[in-house]
C-alpha cells in the first residue's frame, strides 16, 4: 500500500527539476507567514487567544515536558496509519477541527478546506460558524468524511433544524463544543473592535436556515439583516445548559456524539454517564479562558476517567506530527488540527490547506516508523517520558 510518508519522496524527486515546495514543511512557520497575507482583524482572530493569551502557551510548553523514546529493530517494513473513530475511517488519526469564518482567511472558506480533507482522506468538522452553508460544505467535501460542530442556540428549534440539515447533508457524528456559550475576553479581536459575526460572516448556516429565516420574516435580504444580527446575537450561546440537557440531543441525533471542551476527570465520568460516544479535551486553543490548564496536561486524567468507555480525543496546541504521536501515545484515538491548516488556507486556498495535512500525516508517519512503531494503536505511554 501507498505511504503517506512518500510526499517527502515527491518533494526531492521535484528539487531534480528545480521546483521547491510551494509553502513551508515545518508548520510551524506558517504562523508568521500568514500574519503578512492577512489583515490584522484576521490574524487576530485566527491567532488570538484569551487574555494574556497564556493558555495558548501552555498547550504548546505542554508538548515540552513530553519526550519520545525511540525502539529499534522491530520491523517497521509495512505502516498502516487508518483509524476508526467515531464509526469513521480515516486515513490517519488527524481530524480537521472546526474553525469558523474561514472566509476571512480565503473566499472559497470551508469549501476548498472540504475538498482537501476529502483528498487527503482525512474528516472535517464543520463549524455551526461557518461562512458558507453546510449544504454547500457538504457538497464540495463530496464522498469525504465529515462531522458537524453544533453551538448549541437558546431556541430548541434552531438547533433541531441544525441537526436534520446536518444529518441529510451526510455529516455522520456531531461534535458539541461546551466551552462557548459566551465569548472570552480576547484583547487582539477587542482593540481591533472586530467579531466578524456582526458583519454578516460566519452567520450562513443561520442565515440559510428555514427555522431561522422564519422568526426574522423570511429569507435574510438588505431589508432585515439588521434583524437578523439581532436574533444572532439573542440566539447564539445558551449559559444555562446543564448535564441534562444532554438528553435532548439524544432524541433528536442517532448517531455518535462527542463532547468538545472536557478537560476536568469528573466531566468526562459525567459525559459518559449520559451516554456520549466521544470526549475532545480541549482548551478551544486558549480562546476561552486564560490561565487554564494545557490540554495536553489534562488529556492523561481523562482517559483513566473514561477507560474504553468513550473515544477520548485531544485538540489545542497541535503543530507537528509529534505533536500528533505524544498525545496519541497519552490515550487520545485521535487529535484535532486547527490553526495550521487555517493558516495554509490563508496562504494557497485549497492548496495549501492540503500541502499542511500532507504534511503532518507524512512527519506522522516518519515519527512513529523511527519510534518503532507501525500503527497508531501500538503507541502507549511506554512510548514517552516525562522530559528532565
Amino acid at each position: 500500500m501507498s505511504s503517506l510518508a512518500d510526499f517527502q519522496n515527491e518533494i526531492y524527486l521535484a528539487g531534480l527539476g528545480e521546483v521547491l515546495p510551494g509553502f513551508p514543511t515545518d508548520l510551524t512557520r506558517l504562523e508568521a507567514l500568514a500574519e503578512r497575507r492577512l489583515s490584522a482583524p484576521a490574524f487576530g482572530y485566527v491567532a488570538g487567544s484569551a487574555g494574556s493569551e497564556s493558555t495558548a502557551r501552555a498547550n504548546r510548553e505542554a508538548f515540552d515536558r513530553w519526550r519520545i523514546v525511540p525502539r529499534m529493530l522491530r520491523d517497521v517494513a509495512e505502516r498502516d496509519l487508518s483509524v476508526e473513530v467515531l464509526g469513521t475511517v480515516m486515513s490517519a488519526p488527524v481530524v480537521l477541527a472546526p474553525i469558523g469564518v474561514q472566509s476571512i482567511f480565503h473566499p472559497e472558506g470551508e469549501l476548498a478546506v472540504a475538498r482537501a480533507a476529502a483528498s487527503t482522506g482525512l474528516t472535517m468538522v464543520l463549524s455551526t460558524a461557518a461562512s458558507h452553508a453546510m449544504e454547500e460544505v457538504a457538497e464540495a467535501n463530496g464522498e469525504g468524511s465529515r462531522w458537524y460542530q453544533l453551538y448549541w442556540p437558546k431556541d430548541r428549534e434552531l438547533a433541531v433544524s441544525f441537526l436534520e440539515r446536518a444529518k441529510a447533508a451526510g455529516y455522520t457524528a456531531l461534535v458539541v463544543t461546551l466551552d462557548t456559550f459566551t465569548l472570552a475576553w480576547r484583547p487582539r479581536d477587542l482593540d481591533q473592535a472586530y467579531l466578524p459575526f456582526l458583519r454578516g460572516i460566519g452567520v450562513a448556516n443561520y442565515f440559510s436556515d428555514p427555522v431561522f429565516q422564519k422568526a426574522v420574516g423570511g429569507p435574510v435580504t438588505d431589508a432585515n439583516r439588521d434583524m437578523a444580527l439581532v436574533h444572532w446575537v439573542a440566539n447564539f450561546g445558551n449559559p444555562s445548559l446543564t448535564w441534562s440537557d444532554l438528553v435532548f440531543l439524544r432524541e433528536h441525533w442517532d448517531g455518535p456524539i462527542a463532547l468538545k471542551g472536557v478537560q476536568h476527570p469528573d466531566d468526562a465520568r459525567q459525559a459518559v454517564d449520559a451516554g456520549m460516544d466521544g470526549i475532545i479535551v480541549s482548551n478551544h486553543g486558549g480562546r476561552q479562558v486564560d490561565g487554564a490548564i494545557g490540554s495536553l496536561d489534562a488529556l492523561p486524567g481523562v482517559v483513566e476517567a473514561v477507560g474504553d468507555q468513550a473515544a477520548v480525543l485531544f485538540d489545542s496546541g497541535i503543530r507537528t506530527g509529534s505533536d500528533v504521536a505524544k498525545a496519541l501515545a497519552l490515550g487520545a484515538k485521535a487529535v484535532l488540527v486547527g490553526r495550521p491548516y487555517a493558516y495554509g488556507l490563508a496562504l494557497g486556498g485549497e492548496v495549501g490547506v492540503r500541502h499542511v495535512l500532507r504534511c503532518l500525516q507524512a512527519e506522522l508517519e516518519l515519527t512513529l516508523t523511527l519510534a518503532g512503531v507501525t500503527r497508531p494503536g501500538e503507541l502507549g505511554p511506554d512510548f514517552v517520558v516525562p522530559a528532565p
